[in-house]
């Protein structure tokens, strides 16, 4: 054994050897201009410029060898395209109830005769007879459509006499129609807010607004809902010793009556922060317009606002006025600035005449019956009386609210789990007791994170037996459902 490791070990050693004397060598240890080179710097260059020619060669690629048919035709029979849009999930699919007559407060549902408190109907003035005679004549001069955006031969005189009517019932300097209600809002935002702009918005913004800003492209922070102290902490961490906000535009964006809260934004103390921090304000007035102050003309004159202070106003007059489309009022330059650069207005067809007609008779009908209002008032006061003790929930609107909105006292912690609950009252008021109400239910899109509720839309045209159906009715379903 002795005998095989023997010549093995000595054969190892001789390379050793070898190799020692390779590098002690005088090249191992030459010197060249000066410096003196070890023979590792050797090995190591080598090695370096093995590496560089490595990757300098070009890489090998095989002969390109076509596809046959029937290679093609195995690979498309196995080729599964992207879905347009992903599977709906389970319990996502909506089966919504269907209308079989006009939205009023009494309306038929699934062949039906129902109580509804599911649209904002806030005056009682559809199926009002003045408003459909005004339709009627406004068909037969103009026809149904436009057949044009305004500035490309859709502009009828009934648009400029709606603007100029909007206008003076408001005490603004101008007005601008629009053709969708809700596309108001989110074309007016980025018509003046630009990329680098700074937005401070309330987190309660309904989609619309939330659209709005993310078209605009601006930086936006949201404040805490409906809550002062802090938009005063954000706007002061913003400007406080930055000279670099002072040079760029800055907006104030909020909701007069919060659709998904029923909440009213204290306009004074937001006005008065706007002109300590020098910020403008963008007001939506969708659910206040017609509904707040002595005569209906929204936030402004319910806190003795004067108007001009709202520097941008807007709202859909679906709401108040039983029509349809949307305005938005302030100062000549606000609007004139509009007619060429707001996406709603330039490339929409413009609103048809018979709705225009609609809404300059609804604001006649405001003007001329002044105790439309206090019908309304009465009838929200009476409904928060009767469901001031519901078991299990909660009404967290302002009592000046047409919109009563009504919340989970215990919340399960999670948003759908709450949803469901309050879809299955909906559901159960409306099969066992006639009384259409709806749960808000909110898309994929919709980045709102307050808690989900019922709202009830009330009209001025709801009669006190309406109020004591709905009440009782939701007490009942309630005690059973939460509980």
């Amino acid at each position: 054994m002795m005998e095989m490791v023997l010549p093995v070990a000595n054969a190892t050693a001789a390379a050793l050897a070898r190799v020692s004397a390779v590098f002690n060598a005088p090249l191992a240890r030459a010197v060249v201009f000066g410096i003196h080179i070890d023979g590792h710097l050797v090995v190591e260059g080598l090695l370096i410029a093995a590496i560089l020619f490595q990757l300098s060669r070009k890489s090998y690629k095989p002969p390109k060898k076509p596809l046959t048919e029937r290679e093609v035709d195995e690979l498309c029979d196995d080729w599964q395209p992207e879905p347009l849009c992903p599977p709906i999930k389970e319990g996502a699919r909506i089966d919504t109830p269907t209308l079989e007559s006009a939205a009023g407060p009494h309306t038929t549902v699934d062949g039906k005769e129902v109580v509804n408190f599911a649209s904002a109907n806030y005056l009682g003035l559809i199926g009002n007879e003045k408003i459909i005679d005004s339709c009627v004549g406004s068909v037969e001069k103009y026809g149904v459509g436009s057949c044009g955006p305004r500035g490309f031969y859709g502009t009828i005189d009934v648009h400029l006499d709606c603007e100029s009517k909007i206008a003076n019932f408001l005490g603004t300097q101008d007005s601008i129609l629009y053709s969708y209600g809700i596309s108001t809002i989110f074309s007016v935002i980025p018509a003046f807010c630009k990329k680098g702009d700074i937005i401070v918005a309330d987190e309660g913004v309904h989609w619309a607004v939330q659209n709005g800003l993310q078209l605009s492209r601006s930086t936006v922070v949201y404040f805490k809902h409906n809550d002062m102290a802090s938009l005063a902490s954000i706007l002061e961490k913003l400007t406080h010793g930055n000279k670099h906000t002072e040079k760029i535009r800055r907006y104030i964006v909020v909701e007069a009556i919060y659709q998904n809260s029923g909440q009213i934004a204290p306009l004074d103390e937001i006005v008065r922060l706007k002109e300590k921090y020098r910020f403008r304000v963008i007001l939506e007035e969708s659910h206040s317009f017609g509904v707040l102050g002595k005569s209906g003309r929204g936030l402004a004159e319910h806190y003795g606002v004067p108007v001009e202070k709202i520097d941008i106003i807007t709202a859909g007059m679906g709401n108040a006025l039983a029509t349809d489309g949307g305005f938005c009022t302030g100062s000549v330059r606000v609007v004139d600035h509009q007619r060429l650069s707001s996406s709603g207005y330039v490339f929409s067809a413009s609103l048809p005449p018979y709705l225009a007609s609609a809404a300059m008779s609804a604001v006649n009908h405001l003007e001329e019956n002044p105790s439309v209002l206090a019908n309304l008032r009465s009838n929200i006061a009476l409904l928060h009386k009767e469901l001031s003790d519901i078991p299990g929930l909660e009404i967290a609107s302002n009592i000046l609210s047409p919109i009563v909105f009504l919340k989970l006292k215990t919340p399960t912690g999670s948003a759908v789990a709450d949803l469901e609950l309050l879809e299955i009252i909906a559901e159960k008021v409306l099969m066992e007791d006639s009384v259409f109400i709806a749960a808000t239910k909110r898309s994929s899109l919709d980045k709102c994170r307050l808690p989900v509720g019922i709202r009830l839309f009330v009209s001025a045209g709801h009669t006190e037996s309406d109020i004591f159906k709905v009440s009782a009715s939701l007490k009942r379903v309630a005690a059973s459902v939460v509980y």
